[in-house]
């Protein structure tokens, strides 16, 4: 599908999510976090990554998808939007297309994180990059921001290697 412009709306919530990603890392976790949006614009549920204790699943975009399967209508889900510091991994993909959640809006691709880890020393993910579109046919994404991904550059350069 095509993707939409971001608009000022749609960065304001990327603000939020990568305002998510900096309490993750600040509670000693990766720096992700996502913010689930319905269609009239209410923050429905908002989390950030809790791997930290072991459990690698614990990713907020997943968190999003089990919390809408269990509260949104069909329509619900199609129409809401997540917004995210950082492109849903294929494990959130999936479960992003199997509960049918709308559009996604990221603020720094896959591609981007796996470049600026590489060049910081970070070990490489458990898991390949793949890019949503390619899990989830379809689906319509918006990323990266320019502004917001400029912030999620900084909270990786901040993670422990």
């Amino acid at each position: 599908m095509l993707a939409a412009m971001i608009t000022d709306v749609d960065r304001d919530w990327l603000a939020r999510a990568v305002d998510l990603a900096r309490q993750a890392l600040d509670a000693g976790d990766e720096p992700y976090g996502s913010v689930l949006v319905g269609a009239d614009g209410t923050e429905l549920f908002a989390d950030h990554n809790r791997i930290s204790g072991g459990d690698a699943t614990r990713h907020p975009e997943f968190a999003i998808a089990r919390w809408a399967a269990g509260n949104l209508t069909a329509q619900g889900r199609a129409d809401a939007v997540v917004y995210t510091s950082g492109e849903h991994c294929a494990m959130c993909s999936a479960a992003h297309g199997w509960v049918g959640l709308g559009r996604i809006v990221y603020a720094a691709s896959s591609a981007q994180i796996g470049r600026w880890r590489a060049e910081l020393g970070h070990p490489p993910a458990a898991v390949n990059a793949i890019p949503v579109q390619d899990v989830v046919p379809g689906i319509v994404v918006d990323g990266p921001d320019e502004e917001q991904g400029a912030r999620v550059k900084e909270l990786v350069a901040r993670m422990p290697r």
